[in-house]
């Protein structure tokens, strides 16, 4: 989100500091790290784990506590990085003072399947012969190949589209600092190298991220306050996953925000009820 933050988030300013991450993989945190050229061997002998990235989310919050003199700081995962969000408030509570997830993962394996098993009843009743031929060549997941986790998740996108609120265009317009071609190459070779680490690559023996996340077994008891903030229809990461999460979660306080008109992915519905959030969380009102 670093690229587009004052048309996103910009008018959080006047209330709060805000803190962008580029992970580990991503963006200019890619740009410094990799070679000049990425090849295969790169994306093999440097692996991402879910271990290793909170264990970097929980020392740059370590860092930002010192460095902006705060007790605590109010953390806010989207989608992949509901992942990351999760793990740190369960891990480090101290470092907190709530945590605000959208588009929670909760269970990685079974949200595609059930995300697979609605674009195909959607197919059908649309008469979209196209996807439905391209579901069937796909089969259901998981899949041993990043290429056909994409091709799922850009028809899970198509129907998502159909039926939510789109963010304005002019929220990806980059801001002038992030619009070079350094950073254009650096974010499209870290979306490469991170969505290959996620998805899972067999042919390359790389495992995916997130096969390994079910927070149903080993996510339940928070010591912070956790919001959760899901878009009425989200079919990647559903409300009926969410909310059976929801349900069982144990925290001092907890709430779940059903923003219709959104799905998957942030719309000004969403960035709302983020903002309303962490100020209830900070009773800040």
């Amino acid at each position: 989100m670093s690229q587009y933050d004052d048309a996103i988030y910009g008018y959080w300013k006047k209330d709060f500091v805000l803190v962008y991450w580029d992970q580990r993989g991503a963006g200019r945190t890619f740009g410094k790290n990799a070679p000049e050229t990425v090849t295969e061997d790169y994306w093999i002998e440097n692996p991402l784990t879910v271990e290793q990235m909170t264990a970097d989310g929980i020392a740059l919050s370590e860092y930002l506590v010192k460095h902006l003199g705060k007790q605590k700081i109010t953390l806010v995962g989207t989608s992949w990085g509901s992942i990351l969000g999760a793990k740190m408030a369960l891990s480090r509570p101290d470092l907190f003072s709530a945590y605000v997830g959208h588009s929670q993962i909760v269970n990685e394996e079974a949200g595609f399947l059930h995300a697979f098993n609605t674009v195909s009843k959607l197919a059908q009743s649309a008469k979209d012969q196209e996807s439905l031929d391209k579901l069937e060549s796909l089969g259901p997941p998981p899949y041993g190949e990043a290429r056909k986790s994409g091709q799922l998740m850009r028809i899970i996108k198509k129907y998502e589209r159909e039926n939510a609120t789109p963010a304005p265009a002019s929220w990806w317009k980059l801001t002038s600092a992030y619009d070079n071609e350094k950073d254009a190459q650096d974010r499209y070779n870290g979306d490469d190298y991170s969505f290959l680490y996620f998805a899972g690559h067999k042919a390359m023996g790389i495992k995916s991220m997130g096969a390994g996340v079910n927070f149903m077994q080993d996510g339940l008891h928070y010591k912070v306050p956790v919001y959760f903030i899901q878009g009425e229809e989200d079919i990647l990461t559903p409300k009926e996953l969410t909310k059976a999460y929801f349900d069982k979660v144990k925290a001092p306080k907890k709430e779940f925000i059903l923003v219709p008109g959104a799905a998957h992915g942030h719309n000004q519905a969403v960035i709302d009820a983020q903002y309303k959030a962490v100020k209830k969380a900070l009773k800040v009102l």
